[in-house]
C-alpha cells in the first residue's frame, strides 16, 4: 500500500528504463547529427535572472515562467527563474561572451526547458529541445539558413523513419506582400489568421478574414496566399505580385526570381527564398523542401526565413520542429548586432507523438548490448571470468550486465532477454576453452567470442 501519490506531475515524463534507453538514443543521435555539421555544444544554466528572462518573454509565455524563490519570499519578489527555452540563455550567453566567441557562431543546445501551461497530450511543462543556431556579428549571410535547415533535417532523418517535408516560407516576403495591399496595420490578425489555417475548416478562414474588414478583393487575394505551397514555381501563381521564377541555368538545377513590383521587403524576401532554396538543391534537398506561405510561425520574432518540418504521411500530426531566421539576437542585453538563423527540435513532443502514432520499433531496441549470464554465479571462477568478459566487451564500447542472480537459469535468461539485445550463456567448459558465444535474441544467431 503506498502511503502517498508517487506518480509524476502532469506535464512531465518519466520511463521504464527500456524506453528510456530509446528516448537517450534518439537524444545522443540528435546531438552526433549536430556535432557532424560543426555545431559547438553548450550548456547555459537551468536557473537565470527574472530580469533576463522577461526581458524577451511576453503574453502567454511570460505567464508560464516558473519563477524560483525562497521561502521567506513571494513569487512577486522573486529575482529567479526557470528558462523556457534555450533563445534567451544562448542571447545573454553571446552577449556575456562575445568578446572571446568566433563568429559566425555555430552552436548547439540540448537540455530541459520548463513552462507553466496547460499539461495536454504532447505538450510538457518539463521537456527537451535539442537546438542549433548560427549567430552572426553585425552581419549573417543568408547561406547559413540552408545550413541550419540541411542539419535540421538530418537530424530528424536519423531516426524518424518515415519521409520529412521541410515547408519554407519567408516573414520578409509575408510582410512586402501585405505592404503591397496596403494591410500593413492588420498584418498581426492576418498573420494568427494564416497561422491557424490548417486547422480549421476553409469556411472558417474566410469568415475570419472578412470579420476583421478585409474587403472581398483582398480576402481573395490572401486566401490565395494561404493556397500556396510546393514548388518554386508556385509563386508564380501570384499575380498580384507579378513574380517570375525560372532556371538559372539548363545544366543545373538552380533558380532566379524577378518581380516588377517596386517593394523592398517583397524583393528582398523573394532573394532569400530563391539563396535559400538553391542551396538547398545542393545539399540534395530538393524532393524534401517545399514553398509553403502557411509557415508564419513566431509573429514578434522571425524576420526572414522560417520554416516547419512535417511528416507527409501524417499531417494530423504536424509540426514537429522549426525554426527561422531573427535580425537581432542580443538585443535587450547588448548594443552589439547579433543576427542569426536557428532551429529546434522539441524532443519530448515529437518522441510522445512518434510513440502514440507507432512510429518507434520498441520491441527491437534494448537498453543493453550484451548481458552476461555464467551458470552458476557461486562459483569464484566462473564469476572472475564473467568480470573479465564484461571488462573486454566495454572496452570494445558494448553496454553490458552481468546477471548475478541465484535464480534458475530460465529465470535468468528471462530476465536478459528483457534488457539485453544479446547475451553470452557460460559454464567450465567455457572457461576452459575460452571460447564463448554470444547469441541474439532477436534471431537466435550466435557469434563465436575470445577474449583478446
Amino acid at each position: 500500500m503506498k502511503k502517498m501519490n508517487t506518480s509524476p506531475i502532469s506535464g512531465t515524463q518519466e520511463f521504464l528504463p527500456e524506453k528510456q534507453a530509446i528516448f537517450n538514443h534518439i537524444k545522443s543521435q540528435i546531438e552526433k547529427v549536430y556535432h557532424l555539421h560543426g555545431f559547438l555544444s553548450i550548456e547555459t544554466p537551468t536557473i537565470d535572472r527574472t530580469e533576463i528572462l522577461f526581458a524577451k518573454a511576453g503574453g502567454d509565455t511570460e505567464k508560464q515562467i516558473y519563477k524560483v524563490y525562497k521561502t521567506e519570499e513571494t513569487s512577486k519578489d522573486a529575482d529567479q527563474a526557470l528558462r523556457f527555452d534555450h533563445t534567451v540563455p544562448l542571447a545573454r550567453y553571446v552577449a556575456e561572451h562575445e568578446s572571446s566567441l568566433s563568429f559566425p557562431f555555430s552552436v548547439t543546445q540540448i537540455g530541459k526547458n520548463f513552462r507553466g501551461e496547460r499539461a495536454q497530450k504532447g505538450r510538457f511543462r518539463e521537456f527537451y529541445q535539442c537546438d542549433v543556431d548560427v549567430i552572426g556579428r553585425n552581419s549573417l549571410p543568408i547561406f547559413y539558413d540552408a545550413k541550419v535547415i540541411a542539419c535540421f533535417y538530418d537530424a530528424l532523418k536519423a531516426f524518424v523513419d518515415t519521409d520529412i517535408k521541410i515547408r519554407l516560407s519567408n516573414r520578409k516576403f509575408l510582410n512586402g506582400a501585405l505592404e503591397v495591399l496596403g494591410l500593413t496595420d492588420k498584418s498581426k490578425e492576418i498573420y494568427s489568421i494564416i497561422d491557424h489555417s490548417e486547422k480549421v475548416p476553409a469556411e472558417k478562414t474566410l469568415a475570419s478574414l472578412k470579420e476583421i474588414g478585409l474587403p472581398e478583393e483582398n480576402v481573395v487575394k490572401i486566401t490565395t496566399l494561404i493556397n500556396t505551397h510546393g514548388n518554386l514555381y508556385v509563386l508564380n501563381d501570384l499575380d498580384f505580385l507579378k513574380i517570375h521564377i525560372s532556371p538559372l541555368t539548363s545544366d543545373i538545377s538552380a533558380y532566379e526570381a524577378s518581380t516588377c513590383i517596386d517593394n523592398e521587403n517583397l524583393k528582398a524576401g523573394l532573394g532569400e527564398l530563391i539563396e535559400v532554396m538553391n542551396d538547398l538543391v545542393s545539399y540534395g534537398l530538393e524532393d524534401s523542401v517545399e514553398i509553403d506561405l502557411r509557415i508564419v510561425r513566431g509573429l514578434d520574432y522571425y524576420t526572414g526565413t522560417v520554416f516547419e518540418g512535417n511528416l507527409p504521411k501524417y499531417p494530423e500530426l504536424g509540426s514537429i520542429g522549426g525554426g527561422g531566421r531573427y535580425d537581432n539576437l542580443a538585443s535587450h542585453y547588448t548594443d552589439q548586432k547579433f543576427p542569426g538563423v536557428g532551429a529546434s527540435i522539441g524532443l519530448s513532443r515529437l518522441f510522445y507523438i512518434l510513440s502514440e502514432n507507432n512510429l518507434i520499433d520498441f520491441a527491437t531496441k534494448k537498453p543493453v548490448d550484451v548481458a552476461i549470464i555464467p551458470i552458476s554465479t557461486k562459483d569464484i571462477l566462473l564469476r572472475r571470468a564473467a568480470y573479465g568478459l564484461a571488462k573486454s566487451l566495454r572496452k570494445e564500447g558494448k553496454s553490458v550486465e552481468i546477471v548475478l542472480t541465484d535464480k534458475k537459469l530460465g529465470d535468468k535468461i528471462t530476465f536478459a532477454t528483457k534488457i539485453s539485445k544479446s547475451g553470452i550463456i557460460f559454464g567450465e567448459d567455457e572457461v576452459g576453452s575460452g571460447i564463448y558465444h554470444i547469441k541474439d535474441f532477436t534471431t537466435g544467431k550466435q557469434t563465436e567470442y575470445r577474449i583478446g
